[in-house]
């Protein structure tokens, strides 16, 4: 499979520095105020169904509303921006009565921010989570009932990848990842849409730590899922959303280990991991505001650039234009180090261990004892397992 021409100029650009992302579409989105009539498309009958907070509607109903938003970012310093589609997929638009319009709206969001970027800008296509989770049941009294299964998210997913490859985004970033196994049917759609095309483009995995517990919300450690996702060979892995920078900092701390760790393993010399984050700006108040300044936001996400723990940072909910701007001079102003641009070391390979991750990883070392796999396989504890060993 051939690599996309966006591939190669965005891992050398990563490599080279810090690229700046940019903030919330969302929250530029509510400052304005918009009303129903201001979601609705012309000639379309969207039946009763309430369209207010639908934003990925507007790709269709305000596409310049849009591209004004994504021009503020770009002048704020923005080197990637995303395109407005963190919910155009079937699955969430379904709420809407919108499923029919959704791999338009990922065509014209992906025009939409491609004409705001011109040629010296990135476009990455943001793909949320949507509104249901494959590991957990939304029923109390029965914790093995699912209402969503690994083939509608991959076929939800594999549509939304559809249209943002043909409105000609530069690479996929698939966010707030709280259920690996939702984020595995994301990976699983854009490898089928890859291999159809017979192009790779560039994927972005970034996962939501929910709290203090280092989890995400289906129960991963950040350690755990790095390494449940790393087949899919994404070019960054990062973090984004629930937390503000404070908060992040001691996971990113841990996911720069695990990076270097990969990035030394021999088996993957030949591709090299980056690192990403974008922070809300802070932890949400009483009433869900994200109230912290974008100088605050700025202090904290030097640190990052001082630790050299990133090569892509951005905002999440609560930020603005303003939050990039002070970001972006941050960047300027710290400047690069040969350490931030030759990150990869080549000459302290190692062989990858066997890593095996349920809710924590198993990692089996060459120095580690012996391994028992499954309790119940004896010829005591399982007639069937006893019934296989009789008949060889």
């Amino acid at each position: 499979m051939i690599k996309h021409q966006a591939f190669n100029k965005l891992k050398k650009a990563l490599a080279a520095g810090t690229l700046l992302l940019d903030g919330a579409t969302g929250t530029m989105i509510q400052k304005l105020g918009l009303k129903e009539a201001d979601y609705r498309i012309a000639g379309r009958d969207s039946g009763t169904a309430a369209q207010v907070g639908n934003f990925d509607l507007l790709n269709l109903a305000q596409p310049e509303m849009i591209q004004q938003i994504h021009q503020q970012y770009i002048e704020a310093g923005a080197q990637i921006i995303e395109t407005n589609t963190f919910n155009s997929n079937a699955i969430s638009q379904s709420d809407y009565g919108n499923a029919d319009l959704v791999y338009e709206m990922n065509l014209q969001a992906a025009r939409i921010a491609r004409r705001a970027a011109g040629s010296e800008v990135f476009v990455a296509g943001s793909m949320g989570p949507t509104n249901r989770t494959a590991s957990l049941s939304p029923r109390v009294e029965d914790p093995g009932f699912r209402n969503i299964t690994f083939d509608q998210l991959a076929a939800a997913y594999r549509e939304q990848v559809a249209g943002l490859l043909d409105g000609g985004v530069d690479a996929l970033l698939v966010e707030t990842i709280f259920d690996t196994l939702n984020a595995k049917a994301a990976i699983y759609g854009i490898w089928e849409e890859f291999e159809c095309r017979g192009t790779e483009w560039p994927v972005i995995l970034s996962v939501t730590i929910t709290d203090a517990s280092g989890r995400t919300l289906s129960g991963q450690t950040l350690e755990a899922f790095f390494y449940s996702i790393l087949y899919a060979e994404p070019l960054v892995i990062g973090l984004n959303c629930s937390m503000g920078a404070e908060e992040l900092l001691p996971y990113l701390r841990e996911l720069k280990r695990l990076v270097e760790l990969e990035n030394r393993h021999l088996t993957k010399s030949k591709r090299q991991l980056f690192i990403s984050a974008h922070p809300n700006a802070g932890l949400p108040d009483e009433m869900g505001d994200y109230t912290q300044s974008a100088h605050e936001m700025a202090r904290w996400i030097q640190i990052f650039l001082e630790e050299h723990l990133v090569n892509l940072v951005g905002g999440c909910c609560g930020t603005t234009p303003e939050h990039i701007r002070e970001v972006s001079a941050v960047i300027q102003s710290i400047g690069e180090t040969p350490e931030k641009q030759n990150p990869h070391n080549q000459d302290n390979t190692q062989i990858a261990p066997l890593v095996l991750t349920g809710l924590e990883p198993l990692i089996i070392r060459p120095d580690s004892n012996f391994v028992n796999i499954g309790e119940r396989t004896n010829v005591a504890g399982s007639k069937r397992f006893a019934r296989l060993i009789k008949e060889e």
